[in-house]
């Protein structure tokens, strides 16, 4: 059998794969007003999904947004004033590629880490490491 031939059949015998969407999905935002303050419910979640520190995520958002935060008892964001939910998604958005996907390879297989007194970003995947905004 020559390569070809091994080529074809190694095609044939494997599975089709669907691409179906990015591997790697951030929920999108779930909140609500109450009262002066709006409630990012599923902000825990959204925590677990970029397996990033929950006061560095609620520092950026807080920049982004322009307003005060906290996270209450049952972990939740609280932000003072009336926020839409498309205003938070893109603020998180906007973390998403600053602080969460390589700029080199755009994969998500990341974490911050410090060298040399700077905090980068560094990438498991590809190895790169690229500079990050302060929050």
């Amino acid at each position: 059998m020559d390569y070809d031939d091994a080529l074809n059949r190694g095609l044939e015998e494997s599975p089709d794969i669907e691409e179906v969407g990015s591997r790697y999905e951030v929920p999108d935002p779930d909140v609500r007003p109450e009262g002066n303050v709006t409630v990012y419910e599923n902000f825990q979640a959204t925590l677990d999904r970029l397996d990033r520190d929950e006061n560095h995520v609620l520092k950026f958002l807080q920049s982004e947004l322009g307003t005060a935060a906290k996270i209450d008892e049952k972990g939740r964001a609280r932000f003072t004033g009336d926020f839409k939910q498309s205003r938070v998604r893109n603020a998180l958005d906007a973390y998403v590629e600053g602080f969460v996907r390589c700029s080199e390879c755009g994969l998500p297989d990341t974490r911050l880490v410090t060298e040399n007194g700077a905090t980068v970003l560094k990438c498991d995947a590809c190895g790169a490491l690229s500079s990050v905004p302060d929050v």
